[in-house]
């Protein structure tokens, strides 16, 4: 649905409405974080200082040493410990979440939907479990607040052209998709939530919602038991394997694999997502600019007379020059992704990554592991588990 679609649709008393006047008025933002426990996440702090509409009132975070250095660095003068008292005494607008360790996610959302925070910015992964996120956006729903995620890379205007590429059959028939973490010292399980999860939001922008999987995930070239089960960093939860393999069913009935393998990646050539067809393939390497590249030609077949090339792909089209000015820095800070919030406030409507796509992507995730659990099965959404599958072994 389009934003004109998006307008046409809404009530004709919201022109006179008080979100109209609104318009005219500066958001209020109030950004929390934790120093030594995920910080301020990448940037979800000095985005909203990129944008006029808004303006950061104030900053919550426990370390004391922490939230000193944040106040000047976003020259903001109230500073507090303690983030339930920051929203209770200063009732933003806008809650922006930093912290990456994300067992404070659940309490930090529902805190701000409490204070009646119009809309909410938070760093992924979401949250821990479906029963996290199944609890967030009841409150959420009931409250009217819109949460968006920070998988950054779905806010990319290049999307939709891409899409009408593989539309138009450029690629001709869509055959599979492939995504890979960055297989460092994190590949596996956690490579997987911290991630994959970016991937998995992509690869339903073009392929729709998940439908089933089949996993498997290893340690050390074994399959994991709950022997090796063990708190698993950034606040992740229950968490094991070094080595994931996962198959997804998508609604368009392409499939998705995902696989990471501790150490596997280079630096060079690591963390993004193809769009493989039998005439040529879509390339995404994730936070880079241009974020996508396009080969021509039957990857099935080697024995070709010239040499192929890989053509950038931007909002101008194929191997054409970028005409939107700093793009890639605009969706690298959130600038597109705090615009986007704000257009959906006022235009009340959900925001472009919302809660419930946040919750897909957390589903994703525990199928890979409900799957293990079920010997490799092939597990349907949506999954009756709702707690971590790791938890059950």
């Amino acid at each position: 649905m389009n934003r004109r679609h998006l307008l046409a649709s809404l009530p004709a008393v919201f022109a006179a409405s008080s979100f109209a006047a609104a318009a005219d008025s500066k958001l209020r933002v109030a950004v929390i974080g934790h120093t030594g426990r995920g910080n301020f996440g990448h940037g979800l702090d000095t985005l909203w200082l990129k944008i006029p509409a808004v303006e950061i009132v104030a900053v919550a975070d426990a370390d004391d040493k922490g939230l000193k250095a944040e106040l000047k660095k976003l020259a903001v003068e109230k500073g507090f410990a303690d983030y339930r008292a920051m929203l209770s005494e200063v009732k933003p607008d806008i809650v922006a979440i930093g912290p990456r360790h994300i067992d404070q996610h659940r309490d930090m959302l529902l805190a701000a939907i409490q204070a009646g925070a119009r809309g909410i910015y938070i760093e992924k992964p979401f949250c821990r479990s479906l029963a996290e996120a199944d609890e967030i956006i009841a409150a959420a729903e009931k409250a009217g607040t819109k949460i968006a995620i920070a998988h950054r890379n779905r806010y990319h205007p290049v999307l939709p052209v891409i899409a009408k590429l593989i539309q138009d059959g450029v690629i001709g028939r869509v055959l599979e998709m492939r995504g890979r973490g960055k297989e460092d010292t994190r590949g596996g399980s956690l490579d997987l939530w911290v991630l994959g999860t970016h991937l998995f939001n992509l690869a339903t922008y073009f392929g729709g919602a998940p439908q089933a999987c089949s996993a498997v995930v290893m340690q050390d070239g074994k399959p994991i038991t709950k022997t090796d089960v063990k708190e698993g960093d950034e606040g992740i939860g229950a968490l094991a394997g070094n080595e994931v393999h996962a198959r997804f069913e998508l609604a368009n009935g392409v499939p998705m694999f995902f696989d990471s393998v501790q150490s596997a990646g280079t630096k060079e050539a690591g963390f993004g997502l193809q769009i493989i067809g039998t005439k040529g393939v879509i390339d995404f390497r994730i936070d880079k600019e241009p974020v996508a590249h396009i080969c021509l030609g039957s990857p099935f077949n080697p024995a070709v007379k010239e040499p192929r090339q890989w053509q950038p792909i931007t909002t101008g089209g194929v191997n054409k020059p970028e005409p939107i000015a700093n793009l890639g820095a605009q969706v690298a800070s959130h600038e597109t992704a705090g615009l986007d919030l704000i257009a959906a406030i006022r235009e009340n409507r959900a925001p472009l990554i919302d809660a419930k796509q946040g919750r897909e992507t957390i589903e994703m995730v525990s199928a890979i592991f409900e799957s293990h659990r079920m010997n490799g099965q092939r597990v349907t959404f949506p999954l009756k588990t709702r707690v971590n599958p790791l938890t059950l072994l």
